[in-house]
């Protein structure tokens, strides 16, 4: 890959060094879309500010956290997500609004709106735990992607440029609305034995005999600093301006659709494999994640356990594929009831398709189909 500065010259590098949540954010910035992370319940507040330290340290972003439960309302939710309007990002460079007649208008850059009331949206939106809150909210979360903009009693809010929604879960969980879940890019479940980077760097332990009797202290997180972060506003849009270099082979889209095809006709599988998530499929497979790894060596991780050693690649493998199919359709399969499994018309048994159907969930139907299908040489 050719490079014109220092900057673009440490890029590999530093994409080589990212964990797996770094990665997926990194993905949806790239797509301009949202993503669902999965933790278990006991990791899921560490998580929350592991991805705050993520977006400050790592993109130079802001960040809020919208605590959700059944009992949030539409005032709490527009509320909630808004920061103030001086923010990390406003102690940084910031870009003009007004591209040159030389820029492209798609470019990537800090561009932000500031309502009279003296606040904004931020950059990053980690909505925790929307899955319990009603289905009033989640709509309202879902016509603030489609729309990029947010109504409060004094002002209408807009997204800023780069904006990326994370909806954070516990695992497992109540199913997101339909529509939301079928908008959202890609979902990734974090495993707390994979540690959280950001957050051990960014946090000290001292002991003071003075304390208590453990006399050990958790110093808090500094939510907001003004260090130069990881990847600058230029390195995100190089990453963007590569999405189109990749290729893909007519023997590897015939094998990606074969994979929809044998997803939706899959006895257990009651829905979906949806156009938008065919649409987000190919996104992430030919385009997002084949740009990722030919800037850098496959990840020592469950993101890239099917890619190593690739480097350097501008072509869409089969195990590109599959690894794009596990993160697009992990959120969006949902398994048929026992009485509405297709095998029902013919006579069989209620309890024996209960009993079938009982262990199966998404993972396994992906992973199911994957092995079923011929992957291409």
């Amino acid at each position: 890959m050719t490079t014109n500065n220092v900057e673009d010259q440490k890029l590999p590098g530093k994409v080589q060094g990212l964990t797996d949540v770094e990665l997926a954010l990194l993905l949806c910035l790239i797509a301009k879309e949202h993503c669902i992370i999965h933790t278990t319940s006991e990791a899921v507040d560490v998580l929350e500010e592991e991805i705050q330290l993520i977006a400050s340290n790592v993109f130079g972003l802001s960040a809020s956290v919208l605590q959700c439960s059944t009992e949030t309302t539409l005032e709490d939710f527009s509320n909630g997500i808004l920061v103030a309007a001086f923010s990390l990002e406003e102690k940084l460079p910031v870009k003009s609004r007004s591209p040159s007649p030389n820029q492209q208008t798609s470019s990537y850059n800090y561009a932000m709106s500031v309502a009279e009331d003296g606040q904004r949206l931020p950059n990053v939106v980690v909505a925790k735990n929307l899955d319990i809150a009603s289905r009033q909210i989640q709509i309202q979360a879902l016509e603030l992607l489609r729309t990029g903009r947010i109504f409060t009693h004094t002002a209408v809010h807009t997204t800023p440029r780069p904006f990326l929604f994370v909806i954070l879960l516990s695992a497992p969980g109540p199913a997101l609305v339909k529509h939301l879940n079928d908008h959202i890019f890609l979902s990734h479940y974090h495993d707390p034995e994979d540690g959280f980077a950001n957050l051990e760097e960014g946090t000290e332990w001292i002991e003071d005999d003075r304390a208590s009797q453990s006399s050990v202290v958790h110093r808090s997180i500094v939510k907001e600093s003004i260090q130069k972060p990881l990847f600058s506003a230029e390195s995100i849009q190089l990453l963007m301006d590569l999405v189109g270099s990749a290729t893909i082979s007519i023997d590897v889209k015939r094998y990606s659709h074969d994979i929809l095809t044998f997803l939706r006709r899959h006895r257990a599988v009651a829905a979906g494999v949806t156009p938008q998530a065919t649409k987000h499929f190919d996104l992430l497979a030919r385009y997002v994640v084949a740009c990722i790894t030919r800037l850098a060596e496959a990840l020592n991780s469950s993101w890239h356990s099917s890619l190593a050693p690739l480097h350097d690649l501008n072509f869409v493998t089969p195990s590109l594929v599959q690894l794009a199919a596990r993160k697009v359709y992990r959120h969006r399969i949902s398994i048929v009831a026992p009485e509405d499994e297709r095998s029902m018309q013919y006579g069989s048994s209620l309890a024996v398709i209960t009993a079938l159907l009982e262990e199966v969930t998404p993972e396994q139907v992906i992973e199911e189909v994957l092995a079923s299908i011929e992957m291409p040489l």
